[in-house]
């Protein structure tokens, strides 16, 4: 959008429209990701951020909003933007460089010959992510230590969580997603993801309208037989057919009932003992005015005799 109609009262109705939604869409992921750093207390005053940036719209959509949110910050804290170059064919090097000069921020391209690791040990037609992703994070933790960074953000959103969750209970057998912060286990490094509350949906539009120079992965092509993509489609089939399922999914990773799963190290089901000496409270019966009983108040009663 050109800069002199960007504000103005003059400029066509398709365009105020246009910066309306964007101001919207603006607003709104600031207020997300704001929420998920003071929820999770991810930036701390005198952090050193090193933001990671792979060239995809979320990591440069993650930079832009943390910029935008340093400036009103009622803490101090820097952001260091950080890039792996694996030496894959084609990269396009400058693409990058160019457009932090013109952030005027801290940065820095690590260079990395990941890419022939992953193709010397992965067949042809294998999927790579995995092993790229393990390489990736290593030669990133330990530049963080380099740098002296005390955070490393990485641009995961609410979708990737998600999936993630799907991921491990159909192919690993493990109740487990991806956390918005995280201690690594040598316990040298905080991972955190200040993207987690946003959808990829709003991420995507968000890119679009700033029109950030995205940089495909050609490390892996397409590959549309991975099984992130096979659980991707099957979550945008069920927010099709019950729109807000993805939502309501992503708010039970923050409402976990440890007593109703089966993990014998979190909870101690083999002391559970009968307690008796508190009186029971009467039930209630409710009007008619009142909303009909859901399946869930249903099952509680059941539990509760």
């Amino acid at each position: 959008m050109p800069e002199d109609h960007q504000n103005s009262k003059f400029a066509p109705a398709s365009e105020r429209k246009t910066r309306y939604e964007f101001n919207k869409l603006q607003k709104r992921l600031r207020r997300l990701v704001g929420k998920a750093i003071a929820d999770y207390n991810m930036i701390e005053d005198g952090d050193k951020v090193m933001v990671c940036l792979s060239g995809g719209k979320d990591s440069y959509g993650m930079l832009d909003i943390l910029l935008s949110l340093q400036k009103s910050a009622p803490i101090d804290f820097e952001l260091v933007a950080v890039n792996m170059d694996q030496k894959q064919p084609g990269y396009p090097e400058h693409v990058l460089p160019e457009y932090l000069d013109g952030l005027g921020i801290e940065y820095h391209i690590v260079e990395k010959d990941t890419y022939s690791v992953v193709k010397s040990v992965i067949p042809e037609g294998k999927t790579t992510c995995g092993l790229c992703s393990r390489l990736r994070r290593g030669t990133l933790y330990g530049f963080a230590e380099e740098i002296g960074a005390t955070k490393i953000a990485l641009g995961h959103h609410k979708d990737d969580a998600i999936e993630t969750l799907f991921l491990n209970m159909f192919y690993a057998g493990r109740l487990k997603a991806m956390p918005p912060k995280l201690l690594s286990d040598d316990k040298r490094n905080i991972v955190i993801r200040p993207l987690f509350n946003c959808s990829e949906k709003d991420l995507l539009a968000f890119a679009e309208a700033r029109q950030f120079p995205i940089i495909p992965c050609n490390l892996c092509g397409s590959q549309e037989n991975l099984q992130r993509q096979m659980i991707k489609q099957m979550l945008q089939g069920w927010e099709q057919q019950f729109p807000g399922r993805i939502d309501t999914i992503f708010g039970a990773l923050g409402r976990v009932s440890l007593s109703q799963l089966a993990d014998s190290d979190l909870f101690d089901f083999i002391n559970l003992t009968l307690d008796r000496s508190t009186p029971l409270e009467p039930v209630k019966a409710e009007s008619s005015a009142a909303s009909d009983t859901t399946e869930v108040e249903i099952v509680n009663a059941i539990n509760i005799a």
